[in-house]
């Protein structure tokens, strides 16, 4: 009997876990621990509770993350990654910039709406000040205002440095309007909140000056 299909003792038999392939374990595993960390933050999460969380001994859990900390890390790479791929693909989804602004807007809210629990583990954990953690915060951070900032100073007569300071200012007006919405519960419809973000973002960056595409006077 392997150690993931042992009961406790007085307990009834029931039939062994499936072996699951190790990327699907893997992914079992965090999804089990970003429930806890949420729930207990990260100095008071226990690799114990993971584990039973996940059904599993705590062997199998050191087999695939030797160390609590390797499993926050693994986390939020994982939900960084994902936040990141959702922004550049609405960033690039368009080449009308109105259009560009509107879909990064919602796309920031509707990874709130769809897993606040992976939200709140990247922007709210107890471990934002690691260091390790928050050089992976400034790369996300960064990447996505250099996206904002180049998309700006492609269409506009701004240097890349004050271009890349109002990519900053947007990425922090969806990061902070979004939490907001988070805390309100959902009182507010997602495509109303991420509609009046969207429009304050396009009113403010649409004023500033066009570069000139055509042809030299």
């Amino acid at each position: 009997m392997t150690s993931e299909s042992r009961t406790g003792e007085g307990s009834p038999r029931r039939a062994p876990l499936a072996r699951l392939p190790r990327d699907e374990r893997r992914a079992q595993l965090l999804v089990s621990a970003l429930e806890v960390f949420v729930t207990n933050g990260y100095h008071g999460a226990a690799m114990d509770e993971i584990a039973e969380a996940a059904k599993v001994s705590k062997p199998v859990l050191y087999q695939h993350f030797p160390s609590k900390r390797e499993l926050y890390v693994a986390l939020l790479d994982s939900h960084l990654a994902k936040l990141t791929q959702m922004l550049l693909a609405a960033l690039n989804s368009t080449t009308d910039n109105k259009l560009r602004v509107q879909a990064t807007m919602k796309a920031y809210f509707q990874f709130v709406a769809n897993d606040d629990q992976a939200y709140r583990l990247v922007f709210e954990s107890d471990l934002v000040n690691d260091h390790d953690v928050a050089l992976r915060l400034e790369k996300f951070n960064s990447e996505f205002a250099d996206a904002l900032g180049a998309v700006i100073a492609e269409d506009t007569m701004l240097g890349q440095l004050e271009a890349t300071l109002l990519g900053r200012a947007l990425a922090g007006m969806a990061q902070v309007s979004a939490r907001y919405w988070l805390e309100a519960n959902g009182d507010l419809d997602l495509e109303v909140a991420s509609d009046l973000v969207y429009r304050l973002a396009w009113r403010g960056i649409s004023r500033f000056p066009k570069e000139s595409h055509g042809p030299a006077a």
